[in-house]
């Protein structure tokens, strides 16, 4: 069964094309890829992304069990802060990527990816040996990205909230289009800047016209899952299923940043082993050369046609007018400015590796 969104006969009306992802029926685009990403990079667009996933998990032992789960330090969180990680699974790899917002010491919001929503509830659950309160609100929850350069100004006459003081990967509730308790975060998966409205089901279509009703003097517009992809590719950011995954590690996948030893956690002495042993593989970005369009799963081959990897990723940039992507290399090849081809039906086209931002 393919769910919709509160909102999908909304997005059919606004001539969007919708595709099934991640279980649901979504929007891939409107006026067109390249314009939709155009519009987030220079203005601002908004994104309805309410399929994702949300828990809220409470109770005096709620730390406790998401630094279980998390590889990184949730204990350095406060307030109205949020936090990015990973669940690792036992075998090494990942069960997911969140975030994890502190409401207060003994309340926990964690925001999961759609695909994953009831493997991640039973992980968590499985886990949850303390009798902490945990509460799956994602049914009854709409979310929409509203990203670019603009955003703030956008959306500011909706709130008393001050909008462009709010530092990134933090977060304030109060009212928002005449809606209360309305949660708005400073995260992001764009580059673009911009902020995500999470709001209960039925004030969704209230919020969603509010916010292109005050946003259409800055030239908003609603933004589809294909410009979602070429604007978090251009960033390097991983995306689960494809770039990461159950048989992932995270240190190949450069989440080492986000994986904390001061504590023990989910096979944490299996991950402190393997960092120490060092790495055969890494996740690395690359530019193509010659044209062609990498795709996920397409083969990394050296110079002399031998397999050095996969590709994870891969798009035609808008920005840059050129094809990026995003692939495991063997370490030898993992170097900025190393030669690499991908072949594309038969033919070796050449690549080089280039660190992300591919967009700064």
């Amino acid at each position: 069964m393919i769910k919709n969104t509160v909102l999908s006969e909304q997005h059919i009306a606004l001539g969007a094309k919708m595709v099934p992802f991640a279980g649901f029926n979504m929007p891939v685009q409107y006026s067109g890829i390249n314009d939709e990403h155009e519009t987030v990079r220079n203005a601002v667009g908004v994104f309805d992304v309410s399929h994702m996933g949300e828990f809220i998990l409470k109770g005096e032992n709620a730390l406790d069990l998401i630094q279980r789960i998390s590889s990184n330090d949730a204990s350095k969180l406060l307030d109205g802060k949020v936090q990015y990680a990973y669940i690792p699974n036992e075998n090494g790899g990942i069960v997911d990527d969140f975030l994890i917002y502190r409401i207060d010491a003994t309340t926990y919001f964690l925001v999961v990816n759609a695909s994953n929503i009831e493997k991640d509830w039973n992980w968590i659950s499985k886990h949850n040996t303390d009798n902490v309160e945990m509460i799956d609100i994602s049914n009854k929850t709409s979310l929409f990205a509203v990203q670019g350069p603009k955003a703030a100004e956008a959306l500011q006459s909706l709130t008393d909230i001050e909008l462009a003081s709010m530092g990134y990967y933090t977060f304030e509730k109060g009212t928002f289009a005449g809606v209360e308790n309305v949660l708005i975060s400073a995260t992001g998966y764009t580059g673009a800047g911009g902020f995500e409205v999470y709001v209960a089901n039925e004030d969704a279509k209230k919020v969603w016209d509010a916010i292109f009703e005050a946003g259409a003097s800055y030239g908003i517009k609603p933004i589809g899952l294909g410009a979602r992809d070429t604007l978090r590719l251009e960033m390097g950011f991983c995306l689960y299923g494809n770039d990461i995954d159950d048989n992932t590690s995270p240190f190949e996948a450069g989440l080492g940043w986000v994986t904390k030893f001061n504590k023990d956690f989910i096979n944490s002495e299996n991950l402190k082993a393997e960092k120490e042993k060092g790495l055969s593989k890494k996740l690395v970005g690359f530019e193509m050369i010659d044209r062609g369009i990498p795709r996920h799963g397409y083969d990394i081959v050296n110079a002399g046609g031998v397999k050095i990897g996969r590709v994870t990723s891969g798009t035609q940039s808008p920005t840059l007018k050129k094809s990026i992507g995003l692939g495991y290399v063997d370490l030898d090849y993992s170097k900025d400015g190393t030669e690499i081809f991908i072949s594309i039906r038969n033919n070796a086209v050449k690549a080089v590796v280039k660190k992300p931002p591919f967009v700064k």
